[in-house]
């Protein structure tokens, strides 16, 4: 099984829509609480700096979103989003797109990428974060309501390029 992390095509947002929808449902992970429509999901994944794609057998089975933290003096910072394909996960995709959207960040002249969010409960992304260089900014108690209404701290991570 060999995953092919590339940028991605108009003809792969379906497949980014689906993993992306299937992530905001779940509600422990995304900040936003509504699925991408396709009209909306071709348009999202438009106005990011850059999209990758994990693809096996031409199969998209995972994705990143890539684009500045902030604006103007903060513009060097970006950010990032993964999605694995729940059925995927555990085979080292979401490393493959993390290893990428550094790699594009660079590239693109960022110098850092930050975390604004990640979930205190999800331990496979906090350790895939730190095995990969990324630091621990700090902690925000209560700074994600998750689907079921709870508050869940989150943690703040950022990585020098």
């Amino acid at each position: 099984m060999e995953v092919r992390v590339r940028g991605y095509t108009e003809e792969d947002v379906p497949g980014m829509a689906r993993i992306w929808n299937i992530i905001v449902d779940r509600g422990m992970a995304f900040p936003q609480e509504e699925e991408l429509s396709p009209e909306e999901a071709s348009v999202f994944f438009g106005s990011q700096s850059h999209c990758g794609v994990a693809e096996i057998d031409g199969r998209v089975v995972g994705m990143y979103i890539l684009h500045p933290n902030n604006v103007g003096r903060c513009g060097h910072i970006s950010n990032a989003s993964y999605a694995v394909d729940p059925d995927m996960s555990n085979k080292g995709i979401g490393a493959k797109l993390v290893e990428d959207s550094l790699s594009m960040a660079r590239s693109l002249g960022f110098r850092i990428m930050q975390f604004n969010a990640v979930v205190q409960e999800n331990a496979s992304a906090i350790h895939l974060y730190e095995k990969e260089g990324f630091r621990r900014i700090g902690v925000v108690p209560g700074g994600f309501r998750s689907k079921d209404g709870e508050y869940h701290s989150i943690i703040l991570f950022y990585h020098e390029l």
